[in-house]
């Protein structure tokens, strides 16, 4: 017992891990409130937007409006706030009739301390109370600042238990400083990870003091805060293994005996556990049956897992969304692995076990790279148990001092490596979420500005590096027959200019036979631009597309999309480059399409040369 109130008091007397903790804290109130205050920001840069409104919505539909079904206010928060494009927060049940939320409640129960703080104070000042006003988007975001730092807090909590504190500090300042939970805990801290974050520690701690002094009201903690946790995110309902492989150890007989005797003595409190995490995951399932008819609905419609084939290599090391190439600190918990089993072995086979679990159900999703994700956002809340690892790995680095000499620059530099790719996905705007591929990525690492050509290979992923010399002119448009009445705008030059209109609209091909002299490599296409209105929106915008024929036989194409670099209500020439095809070819042609944009598009001025 004196020995477990030691370990306990631990937590108390670590100098270095408190330091590091108000790092880690002050890191994220800057980032929150002075790099980028979401709450601030208009539109789908709001707090409120994109997935957070997706979650939050349940709040001003039952609280606000006593509109969960038809959600007739929708229209006009899009058109006053705009926190998406379109409205894909919610879907229509075929059976019912009604529109049935996407995400589950569990984030919404989250945010309501928050949503009922600004609520009440814009009842009481001249801000509107419709749910998305300034008064609700800054008091989200501070309650999800709040929330990072009783994480934080409770995990370094936690880790002093069983590591010593400078292990423990060094942990914290890798996950904040090195990883994309600072993104997901500052300016994104409204997102679920954050919040799940939290409660993974929490549960950590709740759990190792129920083993140690099993009480009714741990019990009913851990029945909470993991019903918390499944009800928003339904895969998250894993967390329940964390109280029940806690110990784990071998052999493996002696440990479930052990274990069913503590069941047996403390069945009671195991029914309150239980009975904590039917009631919290009921709240989804009443929602459910009240708006559908259903007790369960599924709501991500044609979005699911593919369990036989996880994507464990994209997942890790993809340029879109590597987990390790975006956070590769992370790394270092792996290693921890070899470590933790000799320092900690009641830890390590709980922690193994759900690690690979967490990784297995992340990359088997459909959609791996989970929409506008730095990294690997899915995993971010699971870092509480990888930290358990990460501070093994410390704990063995800092046994000999040539070893911190000799780690503390790379470590310093992954640190970096991870605030520059935190700017860029925000002010400095280099990273483009869904869209990075090896090509860009490798163009634009380490740099704080590039030129349009870096640009254009998130299309072309081909970046033509000869000189634009001696070009030789083989087809040439100037387009003077077309009318524009269509586009609603004037001509480019001269009378008239190729018009795309609205919607989903491809040109003619303007294609012309070629000869290929020596020397020439390339084929670069000219044309003129002009727009009103930008699309933002990347599957819509605007493509110019070079295309390449064997006969009727396409070989080749290459496409650019010249909304990205376009202005509203700019002109400008762009050009496309292209290498020759290794295959047989006799013809190229030139189109311009637009897939489906409200927004028309102006072309004049085409040539097109070799080179």
């Amino acid at each position: 017992m004196n020995q477990n109130l030691q370990a306990i008091s631990k937590y108390r007397t670590g100098l270095f891990s408190q330091i590091s903790l108000i790092a880690c804290c002050l890191l994220l109130f800057v980032a929150s409130n002075f790099y980028y205050p979401r709450w601030a920001q208009p539109a789908t840069e709001a707090t409120i937007s994109w997935d957070v409104a997706g979650y939050y919505i349940y709040l001003p539909a039952f609280f606000i409006y006593g509109d969960a079904t038809e959600l007739e206010f929708k229209r006009e928060i899009i058109e006053e706030y705009q926190p998406s494009p379109y409205f894909d927060q919610a879907f229509q049940h075929e059976e019912s009739g009604n529109l049935v939320f996407k995400y589950s409640a569990g984030m919404a129960v989250l945010y309501s301390p928050a949503f009922f703080a600004a609520a009440l104070y814009s009842s009481i000042t001249d801000h509107p109370v419709d749910g998305y006003s300034l008064p609700f988007q800054f008091t989200l975001t501070q309650w999800s600042l709040l929330v990072a730092f009783l994480g934080l807090f409770y995990l370094r909590r936690f880790l002093l238990v069983y590591f010593r504190d400078t292990a423990v500090g060094l942990a914290l300042l890798a996950v904040v400083f090195g990883t994309n939970y600072l993104s997901y805990a500052s300016t994104n801290g409204a997102m679920s990870h954050n919040f799940l974050f939290t409660i993974y520690a929490l549960l950590l701690w709740v759990t190792h003091r129920f083993y140690q002094d099993p009480t009714t009201w741990r019990a009913a903690s851990i029945g909470v805060l993991c019903g918390l946790a499944a009800l928003a995110r339904p895969t998250e309902m894993i967390t329940v293994l964390i109280p029940l492989l806690w110990g784990l150890s071998y052999p493996l007989g002696s440990f479930f005996r052990n274990r069913i005797d503590f069941l047996n003595e403390h069945w009671k409190k195991i029914i309150v556990a239980v009975i904590c995490f039917g009631l919290i995951g009921s709240i989804q399932l009443i929602y459910w049956k009240a708006v559908s008819g259903d007790w369960l609905v599924y709501s991500y419609e044609d979005q699911g897992f593919s369990w036989l084939r996880p994507h464990f290599w994209s997942g890790f090391f993809s340029t879109r969304a590597g987990w390790l190439l975006y956070s590769p600190v992370m790394a270092f918990a792996l290693i921890g692995f070899f470590f933790l089993k000799k320092l900690q072995p009641r830890l390590f086979p709980m922690s193994l076990v759900f690690a690979l679990l967490v990784l297995y159900i992340t990359f088997s999703w459909d959609i791996w790279w989970y929409g506008g994700s730095l990294g690997q956002r899915a995993l971010v809340q699971s870092y509480t148990i990888f930290a358990i690892p990460m501070a093994a790995f410390f704990s063995v680095l800092l046994r000999q001092n040539w070893r911190i000499i000799a780690f503390t620059p790379l470590f310093v530099l992954l640190c970096l490596y991870n605030i520059w790719w935190f700017h860029q996905s925000h002010r400095g705007g280099l990273f483009v979420p869904e869209q990075m591929n090896t090509a860009y990525f490798f163009a634009i690492l380490g740099k704080f500005s590039v030129d349009d050509d870096v640009v254009k290979l998130l299309d072309t992923r081909e970046r033509v590096r000869a000189d634009f010399e001696d070009p030789r002119l083989v087809y040439e448009n100037d387009f003077e027959e077309e009318e524009t009445s269509a586009c609603g705008m004037d001509s480019i030059s001269g009378a008239g200019s190729l018009c795309i209109p609205a919607g989903e609209h491809v040109s003619q091909l303007f294609d012309f036979p070629v000869r290929i002299l020596e020397g020439e490599s390339a084929v670069r296409a000219i044309a003129d631009f002009k727009i009103g209105q930008k699309e933002w929106n990347v599957w819509n915008q605007g493509q110019f597309i070079v295309k390449f024929f064997d006969g009727d036989q396409e070989v080749r194409s290459r496409i650019i999309r010249v909304q990205r670099l376009l202005d509203p209500n700019q002109q400008r020439e762009i050009y496309i480059d292209a290498r020759l095809p290794g295959a047989a070819f006799d013809r190229v042609g030139i189109q311009f399409y637009n897939p489906g944009s409200p927004h028309p598009l102006l072309v004049d001025n085409l040539r097109v040369y070799l080179y």
